[in-house]
C-alpha cells in the first residue's frame, strides 16, 4: 500500500467518523427526548427546529455544517504536509468531505439512520469551494420564500450545485477536474435522502415550514 493510498484511506475514515457524530440526537437527548421518536423522526436540524424550537434547530444546523467544513479544512492542512501536489490535495479534501456527508447520513452509532446531509454538505462546500455556497444558498432562500417547503428548497439547491460548478469553471472562477463529479454526487445524495419528502409532496402531505 502506497503512502498516498494510506493517506486517502485515513482521511476517509476520519471524515466518516467526524460526520457520524449525531448532533441532533445528542442535543435532543440532553433536552430529555429522543428526536427519532418525534416529528419526522429525522435527526437533522429541520426536525429539531420543529420539535425543540428555533434555537436548538439553528444550533444543530451550525454544528452539522461545522463537521463538513472541518473535515475539508483539516484534510487540506494535513494533506498538504503528507501529499505533494494541488490535485492530490483537492482529492484529499473531496474524500474527507464526501465521507463526512456519508457519515452524517449513515452514522454507525445510530444503525446508519442519520440526517439528510444538507447542513453537512453546506459546510463541505464552504470549505471546498466557497464561491458556490452563496449561489446555492440564494437558490435555497428563493425556493423557500416561494414554497415554504424546506424539502423543496433543499432539493432545488442541491440540483443547482452542479450547474453553478459548470458555470464557474467556464468563467475560470473554479478549477479542478474532480469538483464537478463531486458536486453531482453531493446533489444525488441529498436528493435521494429526500425521496420520502418527494413522495409526500406528490401526495399533498408534505408540511410547509411552520405547520404543525
Amino acid at each position: 500500500m502506497t503512502t498516498d493510498t494510506l493517506c486517502y484511506l485515513t482521511f476517509a475514515g476520519a471524515g466518516y467518523l467526524l460526520g457520524s457524530c449525531p448532533n441532533g440526537y445528542l442535543i435532543s437527548r440532553a433536552r430529555g427526548i429522543d428526536i427519532r421518536q418525534h416529528g419526522s423522526g429525522n435527526i437533522g436540524a429541520t426536525n429539531v427546529l420543529r420539535v425543540l424550537g428555533k434555537k436548538w434547530g439553528y444550533l444543530v444546523f451550525a454544528l452539522d455544517a461545522l463537521k463538513g467544513f472541518l473535515a475539508v479544512r483539516i484534510a487540506f492542512a494535513m494533506g498538504t504536509a503528507l501529499i505533494i501536489g494541488s490535485a492530490q490535495r483537492e482529492i484529499v479534501g473531496i474524500v474527507a468531505g464526501l465521507t463526512c456527508i456519508l457519515g452524517h447520513t449513515f452514522p454507525i452509532w445510530l444503525r446508519f439512520r442519520g440526517g439528510k446531509g444538507v447542513a453537512t454538505s453546506a459546510g463541505v462546500l464552504l470549505g471546498l469551494m466557497p464561491v458556490a455556497v452563496f449561489s446555492v444558498l440564494a437558490v435555497w432562500i428563493l425556493l423557500f420564500k416561494i414554497t415554504r417547503y424546506v424539502s423543496v428548497a433543499s432539493i432545488g439547491a442541491a440540483v443547482s450545485l452542479p450547474l453553478f460548478v459548470i458555470a464557474y469553471q467556464l468563467l475560470g472562477w473554479l478549477t479542478g477536474a474532480s469538483l464537478l463529479p463531486f458536486a453531482i454526487l453531493i446533489a444525488g445524495v441529498v436528493v435521494w435522502r429526500h425521496r420520502s419528502n418527494m413522495q409526500r409532496l406528490l401526495q399533498g402531505k408534505e408540511q410547509r415550514f411552520g405547520q404543525r
